[in-house]
Order: structure tokens, then sequence, then C-alpha cells
């Protein structure tokens, strides 16, 4: 499956009648990870998900390794209910050869003490190779459908064949093409193709490739991708501080497409919020002007706290509305 390089977490069981080791473990989105033979040198990274579903604040008081070839460490150590965070695991390829597994060991202090295991392993190869190291598609725009190669290299087998490339994420589709096959090495170039339609977001997955021979059973290549949005926003909101009776006060926001695209309304304005835009042309990018300005003396009293939810709807058929968030003060 993709997962979703922020912490994303499944709401498992609560506290309750449960025993301690219960729910420290509950909360958990799974507990091990393989990442079957790798080359020799990267460094392989993995987040552990989990959330707090207690009507308690959790607390994550520290995280230790049994490796000094692996180092993890909590995202966010304290979580209010409903909240989540991930255990992060980095295991160095080149600080072993062969089979390496390592216990990771979280440790809770609220709202009881606590201890998980969790469980990571790989097989350090120095007769496999992965050039680049991964494939990292970078930036993308939703709806186009990159692709990316790597080639996987087998040194001193000449009869091992890959059998089968798999991706956890339905989101991918893999080809294999064998490239050289003699006595020094078997070689193939792995490309992976993103589906239009995956979803916003920095993602993560693997592909697994099977191959014929016991002692390499399964090769990893790691993937991620970040799938920009239809519409991005920058900055996210706009701030205006105080405004003094008469007065007004301006920001900008700058809004970017995937394409070019025209505003065709702007919501959520009245007599004491409006934008307007730079240009009424079709274009990729629009300069939005935000202004606030106060009624006149003597039609203000006491302060008043603007707080206005704007929503930008553009021509864009996807996704096409975006929206932010204006403030500030109005001081008679």
């Amino acid at each position: 499956m993709f997962r979703f390089s922020l912490v994303v977490v499944l709401g498992l069981g609560s506290c309750g009648a449960a025993s301690a080791a219960s729910w420290a473990d509950s909360m958990f989105e799974e507990m091990s990870k393989d990442f079957g033979s790798v080359p020799r040198g990267p460094t392989l990274t993995h987040p552990f998900h989990l959330t707090n579903k207690t009507k308690q604040t959790v607390h994550i008081a520290g995280v230790r390794v049994s490796c000094g070839c692996t180092s993890a460490s909590a995202v966010q150590t304290e979580l209010a209910p409903g909240q989540g965070t991930a255990i992060v695991a980095d295991m160095d390829t080149r600080r072993f050869a062969g089979n390496k597994a390592v216990t990771i060991f979280v440790q809770f202090d609220r709202p009881s003490w606590e201890e998980v295991q969790l469980k990571v392993q790989a097989n350090s190869r120095d007769d496999v190779t992965i050039s680049p190291e991964s494939l990292a598609f970078g930036q993308t725009k939703r709806g186009s459908s990159p692709s990316a190669s790597v080639t996987v290299a087998f040194q001193g087998n000449s009869r091992l064949k890959i059998t089968q490339a798999s991706c956890e994420s339905t989101y991918v589709r893999t080809t294999l093409k064998e490239l050289r096959r003699d006595a020094q090495e078997v070689s193939y170039r792995l490309t992976a193709r993103v589906r239009p339609d995956i979803p916003v977001g920095k993602w993560y997955t693997d592909i697994w490739l099977t191959t014929d021979n016991a002692t390499t059973p399964r090769v990893r290549v790691p993937l991620t991708v970040d799938i920009e949005a239809p519409l991005s926003m920058t900055p996210g909101g706009v701030a205006l501080g105080q405004v003094s009776v008469g007065g007004q006060a301006e920001r900008r926001i700058i809004v970017r497409g995937a394409k070019p695209f025209r505003i065709v309304s702007i919501k959520g304005t009245d007599k004491l919020v409006s934008v307007r835009d730079s240009s009424p042309a079709s274009k990729p990018v629009h300069v939005l002007t935000v202004t606030v300005k106060s009624p006149k003396a003597g039609e203000v009293s006491r302060p008043i706290d603007v707080d206005r939810t704007i929503r930008i709807v553009t021509d864009l058929a996807e996704q096409g509305e975006i929206d932010f968030k204006a403030k500030a003060q109005i001081r008679p």
C-alpha cells in the first residue's frame, strides 16, 4: 500500500478494561518491518505509525534500540486523545552484512508505564546493487502519469532470474526488462509508472522483486512520490494585525495551479474584508490582495475581531476550490 509521509494513523482500540500491554500495543498500525534483501550501503527508513484512541494523554518517555546499526525516534512524544505520531526507524546497511534483526523499545510513562517492542530486519548484500538507490519521482502534478526506472544487478550468479515485480500499492504499475546476463552479472531495468488518479500528498511504498534464488528470494526497491494539489496557496492564511478606525491593511497571497486557471468567484468577503485578483486572465499563478477596511470613526465603539474563511473558486474541473483564513482586529 501507499503510506502517507505525514502521520497517517488508524483508529484502534481504547484503554477501557484492556490490560496495560494491550493499550500500548494496540496503538500501533504494525509491529515489524522486513526490508528483505537490499544492497549494502543505503539507509533504510520506515515509520511505525501509532494513534492515541484512549481518553487520556499518552506520553512516550523514550526510544532505544538493540543495535547501533539502527536509530529510532518519535516524531511527537505527547499525544492528546485522537492524536497520532510515528516512531521513525533508520537502518544503516553499511553497519552490517547478511541478515540482521533489530528490536526497537518504545517506553510509555503515561497513562501508565509500558514498553512496546518493534522489529526491523534486512539482508544486507554486497552482491546486489540498485542504481539509483530508489524510484524517486519528486514533485508530480496530479493527473499526469510519470515513470521512473532503476537498474537492479546481481553479481556472480548467471542463472538467477527475477520472476515477479509486485508493488504494495495499486497506484503503481511495474515492468521489467532483462539488460545483461553473463558469468559476471545479471541485470534488469525496473520501470514504475504512477497512475494519474493517485491522491494528493507525499507517498512512500515498496516494489518487491521475487527471484528464483533461495539466498536472495526478494529484493526491495523503495518508491517515493510527491503529488501536487491542483491548487496551492502561499501563505496558507493572512494575519493583518490591528487596524485603526478609518484605516485599512493589505496583504498579498499567491495562488498556484497545476495548469493555467481563471478565478471565477471569491466567497466569504463582506464590507470589512475584500479580495481582488491581479488579473482576470487564465494563468498558472494569481496574486490576490486581501484588504481589511475599518468602518469610519463613530461607527466602532469596541474592538472587532475579524475572522473570515475566504473561498477561491476557479474554473479547474477537479479540486478547483481552495480556502484560506483572513484575520485582523479593528481597534476604536
